[in-house]
């Protein structure tokens, strides 16, 4: 099994959180607990989709990126800005905008992300015109996803399709024509992913599916949002026109849908938000999608323009990402050999599942903690209703028998407890005689 250490973007502001429990509820991998009034993260279990920030009332969860500042040790800099990035610009009329916008801030050179995204699109094609595996194929460029599936639906891992994600096929590529225009050593090439969300914040610095780092810093679109607007102001259209490689294809990954129709799919379903998606994955686990060849899921809502380190309305971003689709050329960027697949478009390690849910490393134990589990769970009154800190009654016999919890914790138990009390003092009392009778009344 792949141990990996637990490096998380999604993190908690203690002195904002009041203990509502909102993000408990919300968590789809039951990743949260409240105790002692403040939530905690369970970092075995959360996947960085960054729904505890999105419910949060009270602002305490954020997620982190690094600053240009990561790369002030780099002889040459190179910016991977994701495609949704050219969505938050309002009135952008050419991508060509951003990307001087980006080499003025201090960036050496820029590799579009989408221009990748097309790579991924035709290598995608091309790999389900020979796939014989299980149907149907569930994409790999959400990497809350991915996580989603090694912690909740291990047994679909075979049907992940094995193509890297855009962004790390770019970090590779862009790396890789640097070397050859500069002369540089590799390892003095820094290399930053400009993100929309916290899974792709950790994905960059704890990789899934590759055996090496690819990104040396990944920066939230909100912390560069700032700048590329006062550099945007400043220039003239012929100092960017001829800037963009990226095509309609490779910008309408940003969105939800626009990775199956990049890659030509017909059966297909493409499902945003991570309700959403867990239904599709229950539903895939279930067998009721054997006619489908693919399925493209995103955990935030409306796909990458969901985000939560975007600045713009997700609805606004989709909106002008099919604007600017429509004045771009349909492809951008091709292999020049598409009948054979580059070794750099796969993965290079296999996925493996997280056993997070075992109760114990030895069966034999976990399966009497298990059954101890499950005879606390008949006790609670399956409620869910998440008064006690976990998320469900099931989650709180879990924590029970792991030895986070009590019985107490459970409020209708309490209130069982105390009521039994109250009565057997009611009845203790009953059975006391006045102190006036034993008056004496000759006294």
């Amino acid at each position: 099994m792949e141990h990996q250490p637990y490096f998380h973007s999604v993190t908690l502001n203690k002195e904002l959180c009041r203990g509502c429990i909102t993000c408990v509820k919300r968590c789809p991998t039951e990743a949260i607990r409240v105790r002692d009034g403040k939530a905690r993260i369970l970092g075995e279990r959360c996947i960085d989709c960054g729904e505890c920030i999105r419910v949060c009332p009270h602002h305490a969860k954020l997620a982190v990126s690094d600053t240009m500042q990561e790369l002030d040790g780099f002889k040459y800099k190179i910016a991977l800005p994701a495609p949704v990035l050219f969505a938050q610009i309002k009135h952008l009329d050419h991508p060509g905008r951003i990307i001087l916008a980006l080499k003025r801030i201090g960036f050496d050179e820029v590799y579009e992300v989408g221009a990748a995204a097309e790579l991924i699109s035709q290598s995608t094609k091309e790999f389900m015109a020979n796939y014989q595996g299980p149907l149907p194929l569930i994409s790999s460029a959400c990497p809350a996803v991915l996580r989603l599936l090694r912690v909740r639906f291990p047994s679909l891992l075979d049907h992940l399709l094995p193509l890297q994600p855009p962004v790390e096929l770019a970090a590779v590529l862009a790396r890789r024509a640097a070397v050859e225009k500069t002369g540089l050593a590799p390892e003095e090439i820094g290399v930053a992913f400009i993100t929309p969300c916290p899974a792709k914040v950790t994905a960059a610095k704890v990789p899934l599916g590759n055996t090496r780092r690819n990104i040396n810093a990944a920066i939230a679109i909100s912390r560069v949002y700032p700048a590329l607007i006062q550099e945007i102001k400043k220039m003239q259209p012929e100092e960017f026109m001829q800037l963009s490689r990226m095509g309609s294809t490779g910008i309408s990954w940003a969105a939800n849908s626009g990775e199956s129709t990049g890659s030509g799919q017909r059966r297909y379903i493409a499902a945003d938000g991570i309700e959403n998606v867990i239904k599709i994955l229950e539903a895939i686990e279930d067998e009721q999608f054997t006619r489908l060849d693919f399925v493209e899921l995103s955990a935030c809502p409306g796909g990458c323009v969901g985000g939560v380190m975007n600045v713009e309305n997700p609805f606004a971003a989709a909106a002008r990402i099919k604007r600017l689709a429509r004045d771009l050329p349909a492809v951008g960027t091709r292999w020049p050999t598409p009948s054979c697949l580059p070794e750099e478009v796969y993965f290079d390690k296999r996925i493996e599942p997280m056993n997070v849910m075992s109760l114990d490393s030895d069966p034999v134990r976990s399966l009497e903690l298990f059954a101890k589990m499950q005879s606390y769970e008949r006790k609670f009154p399956g409620l869910d209703c998440g008064s006690c800190g976990s998320p469900t009654c099931h989650a709180l016999a879990e924590d029970i028998v792991r030895g986070y919890r009590t019985e107490d914790d459970c409020i209708y138990l309490l209130k069982e407890k105390l009521e039994k009390l109250a009565q057997s003092l009611a009845g203790l009392s009953s059975h006391i005689t006045p102190m006036e009778e034993y008056s004496n009344d000759g006294e």
